[in-house]
Order: C-alpha cells, then structure tokens, then sequence
C-alpha cells in the first residue's frame, strides 16, 4: 500500500482566456494576444496541418498576477 504525501501542494489553478478576460473586463481576443508569448502560459493545439490553428491557452493564477502588475505600473 502506498503512503500518501503530506504536505504535497496542489497544482496552481489555470485559468482560461475567457475567466481572465472577464476578470480583467477586457476582450477575450484582446486579452490572448496580451497573455500568448508570456513565460509559463500553457497552450494545447494543433500544429498548423489544418487550414485553421486551433489553440487552447490555460494561464496560471501567478502569471496573471504578475502580468496585472506589470501593466498596473505602466
């Protein structure tokens, strides 16, 4: 039997383009291009073998309160 592990710490949440968005009252095409060359944003999809990309971004909690800061400062 296998001992759990105590005091593992859970994954950071990821969010999606849209709960960003939506948090941040910006447009969700806006706020992908804002978010989709930043270090630590994951992004799932094709590799372009279709006619159109498709593309899943999940953004980090920690990247969206680094890039809010970042833009608060500006």
């Amino acid at each position: 039997m296998e001992t759990p592990v105590k005091n593992a710490s859970l994954p950071e949440p990821l969010l999606t383009v849209a709960e960003v968005a939506a948090h941040w009252n910006l447009s969700v095409d806006w706020t992908r291009q804002l978010l989709e060359n930043e270090p630590g944003v994951v992004i799932f999809g094709s590799n372009g073998h279709r006619k159109r990309k498709y593309r899943t971004m999940r953004i980090p909690r920690s990247v969206v309160e680094r890039v809010q800061k970042r833009l608060s400062r500006s």
